[in-house]
């Protein structure tokens, strides 16, 4: 009998080996996902990044949208420290240009010593010359046709 309780204690133990508190709003339209694996020489990093990614893209499908990484940041497991993977997205529209590009991650600072997130800020200044950038870029690549690429500068340019 003592068997059969150590074997149930040792199965419960290794089913929290993972921390999972769940995706986190951080903004309007932004989230956060953090995982600690907690299995030591048992645990499997590359698993959890791909859990933590496949969480986020189902929570974005779940709203009719796409996920869009905007960092990651992630420790390797090491004598007293747990494997660490931190993932930040945002969601967006299955039809937006940004759905439709592919790009790189951006590094970002170690989310885990600061996290600075304003609500009540005020909302930052468009900067045209930007926004038309990267419209050309996109139309360059061939994400926009001409037609959109054209409609979306005149919408920037408030000449609708």
């Amino acid at each position: 009998m003592k068997r059969l309780a150590l074997v149930f204690s040792a199965i419960g133990s290794l089913a929290g080996c993972v921390s999972n508190p769940g995706v986190v709003q951080t903004a309007p339209g932004v989230y956060y996902i953090s995982r600690e694996d907690k299995g030591g020489i048992f645990g499997n990093a590359s698993a959890m990044k791909a859990d933590v990614i496949r969480e986020a893209n189902e929570f974005a499908a779940k709203q009719g949208m796409v996920a869009i990484a905007l960092s990651t940041h992630e420790t390797p497991a090491y004598p007293m420290h747990f494997a660490t993977f931190d993932y930040q997205f945002r969601l967006v529209r299955p039809d937006s240009p940004e759905a439709k590009a592919s790009g790189m991650l951006v590094p970002a600072p170690n989310v885990r010593e600061r996290v600075d997130v304003h609500h009540d800020a005020a909302p930052e200044k468009r900067d045209v010359y930007d926004e038309l950038a990267k419209l050309d870029e996109l139309h360059k690549k061939g994400v926009l046709t001409d037609a959109e690429f054209e409609a979306q500068k005149k919408k920037l340019l408030g000449e609708n």
